[in-house]
């Protein structure tokens, strides 16, 4: 007959929460792996002797990681994610009837904590892959990505400069619109007086009233350029009150945004990330490998392990980060930038002399070294008399007196880098590149909560960056250990059928030689009746 369920609310008056958690749950197992106790002592200085008990650390830790796994990046939506989850509330040590955290508690935890607690879980979690066998440390891929701040364009403020208000904007016109005040004011100024004040030079400010000028004027315009509220924006003459950390920047083909920048390093060995750092979106790739590569190497040394190649993309080429690791015994494979010029036509260095000779036989030879965009060149110059009579003048020099040449002044450096960029070698570690640490910024940035920054300052967004590793790294060890246990069964099994079956072997055998002995005594039997 068709059955009808009757449901009716019931007070449980026998109920274990872990009888209802199954042994091979994610949740579960991570429990019995990780082990935060550490946490409770390191954030103790952070709290008082008195007054109302505040949430567990080491319950804060789990909830932040909840939201991670589960790609969460609301509080509000994080906690009520938790509450219909058998599982998440044996993970946090709650039980069905008990309350959960207010969603206000973890914000107000994340700002106090410091940044070094959470440093010390990836360190820790990094350690659990560590003695799993999953780092290699030899060979570390790097890469930055933007990641989107929590703050909005319509926010930012005009800097105010160091003179007169009035007669910086009569001397320069920076923006497209009449009015400089922002769209959306913000209800507080988070920044402080040095970020508010403007320090670009009167040359920087310049190129941007030239761009701003070419913004206003070319014809189609820019992306969204069509739109009457389109401005044209830089770091340099605006800041946003309610993030002042965040930076506007551009991906290609997409308007400009604010960002953080993530920095990170994987091992290429099992994929896990063995350093991840917030920065600054408006610095080059170029500036923060050095950084990026000594910290790197700091972090693996305290794990015994030894990094001795590092692979990066193009944007990452710098002639002072290729003698930074040849200085440090790292072999780097990073392709050259397109605009570097090893030579110059119609001239032959000549590395003895430090000198360039021209086609003409007259040389060239070093008078300095001068900064250019804050990177060293060395500059190369002819004499007049040398250059007063020759034939290729008009062509060579124009209406100058002597030739000029401006090269880098680590040549050498970009040379032996652009030699190994070109060897088979090179080719298969673009690929591994490629393979490697593109795919990790993916799964992070699409699964696993990094897809915005939900929090406000560049401490912060660190913050958020880490608990992503974390559990990016949690991910990997479980997977792994789960993946040994399967091996260890089917092995286990496959021996145990081994063994019975030699023992059914060893049984049909014996079984047979009874059966003949006993055929044989019969006829022996029948042979002695048939004598009497």
């Amino acid at each position: 007959m068709l059955g009808k369920k009757d449901y009716q609310e019931k007070l449980f008056l026998s109920f274990v929460l872990s009888q209802r958690v199954p042994e091979n749950n994610f949740y579960r197992r991570l429990k019995k792996l990780l082990d935060l106790q550490f946490v409770r002592d390191m954030a103790r200085p952070y709290y008082g002797t008195e007054g109302q008990k505040s949430i567990d650390p080491t319950v804060f830790f789990r909830l932040m990681l909840i939201g991670y796994l589960e790609n969460i990046i609301s509080d509000r939506q994080l906690i009520e994610h938790v509450s219909m989850r058998l599982d998440l509330l044996f993970f946090i040590d709650y039980d069905i009837d008990d309350p959960l955290p207010w969603h206000s508690t973890i914000s107000r935890t994340r700002n106090m904590l410091p940044d070094a607690i959470f440093e010390e879980t990836f360190e820790r979690v990094l350690a659990l892959c560590v003695k799993s066998g999953l780092v290699a440390g030899h060979t570390q891929a790097v890469d930055s990505a933007y990641i989107k701040a929590n703050a909005s364009l319509d926010s930012l403020e005009k800097k105010i400069p160091a003179e007169a208000l009035h007669m910086h904007i009569k001397r320069i016109q920076e923006e497209n619109t009449e009015k400089d005040e922002p769209r959306r004011k913000a209800g507080k100024d988070k920044s402080t007086q040095d970020q508010k004040t403007l320090q670009a030079s009167a040359k920087q400010l310049k190129d941007l009233d030239t761009h701003q000028q070419w913004f206003k004027d070319r014809e189609g315009g820019q992306l969204g350029s069509q739109d009457h509220r389109a401005r044209y924006l830089s770091n340099k003459t605006h800041y946003s009150p309610v993030d002042p950390d965040a930076r506007v920047a551009v991906k290609p083909g997409k308007p400009r945004q604010m960002y953080y920048m993530s920095s990170m390093s994987v091992d290429i060995f099992h994929h896990v990330i063995t350093h991840i750092r917030a920065i600054h979106a408006d610095r080059k790739d170029s500036l923060n490998l050095i950084d990026l590569a000594r910290q790197t190497q700091a972090r693996l040394k305290r794990h015994q392990l030894h990094m001795d190649t590092l692979l990066a993309d193009t944007g990452f080429s710098n002639g002072e980060n290729y003698k930074y690791m040849e200085d440090n015994n790292i072999r780097g494979y990073i392709p050259v930038h397109g605009q570097y010029e090893g030579t110059r036509d119609g001239f032959t260095y000549e590395p003895r002399d430090d000198r360039w000779r021209c086609s003409q036989g007259k040389y060239a030879t070093f008078k300095k070294i001068k900064y250019q965009k804050n990177q060293p060149e060395k500059h190369y110059r002819t004499t007049r008399v040398d250059c007063r009579d020759c034939p290729l003048a008009s062509q060579c020099i124009g209406r100058s007196h002597e030739k000029q040449l401006r090269i880098t002044l680590y040549k050498a450096e970009y040379d032996r880098a652009l030699a190994r960029s070109q060897t088979r070698k090179a080719r298969y570690y673009k690929t591994l590149r490629q393979s490697t640490v593109e795919p990790v910024f993916g799964t992070l940035i699409n699964f696993l909560g990094m897809r915005k920054i939900n929090t406000r300052g560049i401490e912060n967004a660190n913050k958020v960056m880490l608990m992503a590793a974390i559990a990016y790294n949690l991910k990997k060890v479980l997977k792994y250990l789960g993946s040994i246990k399967r091996n260890i069964a089917v092995q286990s099994t496959a021996l145990k059928t081994g063994i019975n079956s030699c023992i059914m072997n060893y049984f049909n055998l014996f079984s047979t030689i009874c059966r003949f002995l006993m055929q044989n005594q019969k006829k022996r039997y029948w042979l002695l009746i048939a004598k009497i």
